[in-house]
């Protein structure tokens, strides 16, 4: 479809301007290894991730690793969802309502950030999108077919072993079955495809339960907040928020106040009536709200939530942002048309925030191997400050970034992430690189420092200094610092 095309052209467009960061490195790094390797590695940590490793292990075997290369899939993975959420507005709704949520979809600022990265999000929104478009084609026919259950015992499978949390989709499926007052048989059937796709995921969800420390970290950091929740989730940015929340908000108190209507007037007895559609809001409602309640309530006793997990749950708030415009505008297109451009106006400095060079948690490695590649020398060494999260560690800019480095020398390796059962790699102190014969013959080393605004890390100065190595030069970029050390003794 066309508005799919331009979901994905509107994710491709400028993906490979931010750096890469630190969840994109595990990506790249994961998708490199070996297939030994790479097992052995989900065996320690993130099996909940060995599906979409394992699909950008084959795609980069094919096209490459540059940042377009790896980030183009999550790019076409928003266009699937773009065309699944048209058509379930199209099938609970109207065609104009159908083609205003595809069109808010494209540019919804969760949808166009996971669009132009290298996780697996964008795979589970889409997969997300799809089986609540199966669901809606299941409630909509008396007597489904067989393909239907199968396709949604295989997409809620996938989708659980692709991101875990798709799972709590089958609340919201449920609810939604039970609100329209679908029959019995069905609802049985649907739990025996539930089933089904639950005892085929069963693996990935014992190693998640396995690996659960890996995401312990969380319970050190402030995840549930104002404005995470009100901002941070799907909208980008405080301005886009206020306008998604006010059409919701609209979208919302229209729904209620028809349920109301219906509910007081004459009518003849519901428990005689066939089964009806859902509509598209309470969809909407169900889709957004309910995975976010269930994690936010779990994080009060284990860590589970932040916000990006949620981005799943993006779809839906295009279809509430939809159903607002559609009802302003139901009686007017013009006011349809100015308040889509609204939406579509006020995305637009988040969607350019996102493709600025450090959008992507302020990385910057394309700029430090860009700095190495220029200015240092054939036979130069070059080590890494270690101190760092390990998802901001200067290192990683070798692994994503490789070609800035081919003239320098990696002396404080010890164990590359390929041999490790993690996705970094284990590294010396430049002191016990010495004491091992490292730096014999060198008198030119570049130390990469992590660096902000109020603090630029010290990891191996003095014992540069120790050595006899001075300072010769010094380049500062975003989020590091560059030093050019040589060897005092020998120095003009």
């Amino acid at each position: 479809m066309i508005l799919g095309a331009i979901g994905t052209t509107m994710s491709a467009i400028g993906s490979w301007i931010p750096s890469l960061w630190g969840d994109e490195a595990a990506s790249l790094m994961s998708a490199e290894r070996s297939l030994p390797s790479l097992f052995s590695m989900l065996g320690v940590v993130d099996a909940v991730h060995g599906t979409y490793y394992l699909g950008l292990h084959a795609w980069i075997g094919l096209v490459g690793t540059s940042p377009f290369a790896i980030r183009f899939p999550s790019a076409v993975a928003t266009g699937l969802t773009v065309v699944a959420v048209t058509l379930i507005a199209s099938r609970l709704s109207s065609r104009r309502v159908a083609v205003v949520a595809g069109i808010v979809c494209c540019i919804l600022p969760r949808v166009t950030y996971m669009g132009a990265e290298a996780r697996s999000y964008a795979f589970s929104a889409a997969i997300a999108a799809w089986l609540t478009y199966v669901l809606v084609q299941i409630i909509s026919r008396q007597h489904p077919s067989r393909r239907w259950w199968i396709g949604y015992a295989a997409l809620l499978a996938v989708g659980t072993y692709v991101f875990l949390y798709t799972v709590l989709l089958v609340v919201v499926h449920g609810l939604i079955l039970l609100a329209v007052r679908t029959p019995k048989d069905i609802i049985r059937r649907w739990m025996v495809a539930v089933g089904v796709a639950v005892l085929a995921a069963a693996p990935v969800v014992v190693w998640a339960i396995l690996e659960r420390d890996q995401i312990s970290y969380l319970d050190n950091t402030t995840q549930v907040t104002f404005t995470t929740l009100a901002v941070s989730l799907w909208f980008g940015n405080p301005e886009f928020a206020i306008v998604a929340w006010a059409f919701i908000a609209v979208a919302i108190v229209a729904a209620v106040r028809l349920w109301l209507r219906e509910r007081t007037s004459a009518a003849p007895d519901e428990s005689l009536l066939p089964t009806r559609m859902p509509s598209l809001t309470l969809v909407g409602v169900a889709w957004l709200l309910i995975p976010t309640v269930i994690l936010i309530a779990a994080h009060v006793a284990i860590p589970v939530f932040t916000a990006r997990y949620l981005s799943y749950c993006a779809p839906a708030a295009a279809i509430l942002i939809a159903c607002g415009l559609g009802w302003l505008g139901q009686r007017n297109r013009w006011i349809l048309l100015v308040g889509t451009a609204i939406v579509v106006g006020a995305a637009v400095p988040a969607y350019v925030s996102q493709r600025g060079p450090y959008s992507q948690n302020n990385s910057d490695w394309a700029e430090i191997s860009s700095i190495v590649g220029a200015h240092a020398q054939q036979g130069d060494a070059i080590a890494f400050d270690e101190t760092a999260r390990p998802s901001r560690r200067p290192r990683l800019a070798l692994h994503t970034y490789p070609d800035g480095f081919t003239k320098v020398r990696d002396v404080a390796l010890n164990v590359p992430f390929t041999r490790n059962t993690t996705w970094h790699d284990s590294a010396y102190n430049i002191a016990t690189a010495a004491s091992l014969g490292r730096l014999d013959g060198v008198h030119r080393i570049w130390l990469v420092e992590y660096a902000t605004p109020q603090h630029v890390d010290t990891y191996d100065v003095a014992q540069l200094r120790d050595l006899g190595f001075v300072v010769s030069a010094k380049y500062t970029t975003y989020r590091s610092v560059i030093y050019e050390y040589v060897d005092g003794t020998v120095a003009p």
